[in-house]
């Protein structure tokens, strides 16, 4: 059994502080608790991805990378990265690149999110959004548990087998 914790970057509120210096906090907060996840022994930390004004998570890949520098054991994954509202092989290679960063320790959770706001701000129609991951989802490779190093198979372009 594995025990970890998936979490998201809420954007703070209520503070005196500069919205933009309060975030920066925030972040900071954020990959401080990954830090102690690791310092405490448990063995995955997952971020979410958002788009919504409230959240500062809309990039998990580099929430996590910023963590995997300080960081040693725990696994880190994405709670779920929003494969429809981007080019997955662009995705892959991102999260291959953190699987680089944190020495084998990266993790992809794929779907459509449960917000529809990724609709409205990256152009998409959430009545696609089924099919779109339905066809995505082999563009990415072997991703699950075990499927070892991510970096080996990095798409060296845009073309896809």
């Amino acid at each position: 059994m594995q025990l970890g914790i998936d979490s998201f970057a809420l954007r703070g509120l209520g503070s005196s502080m500069p919205p933009a210096r309060q975030a920066a906090e925030q972040m900071g907060h954020l990959v401080d608790r990954i830090e102690l996840a690791d310092q405490v022994g448990l063995d995955v930390f997952g971020i979410g991805e958002h788009h919504r004004a409230e959240f500062l998570d809309s990039a998990p890949a580099l929430i996590l990378a910023a963590a995997a520098s300080r960081t040693s054991r725990i696994r880190l994954t994405s709670a779920v990265t929003v494969l429809s509202a981007a080019d997955p092989v662009r995705v892959f290679q991102e999260f291959a690149t953190l699987d680089l960063l944190s020495r084998g320790r990266a993790e992809l959770v794929v779907g459509r999110g449960s917000f529809t706001e990724p609709t409205r701000y990256l152009a998409t129609i959430y009545a696609t959004t089924t099919p779109v991951c339905r066809e995505a989802g082999p563009a990415l490779g072997p991703t699950g548990a075990g499927a070892g190093n991510l970096a080996g198979t990095i798409p060296a372009g845009p073309e896809r087998a």
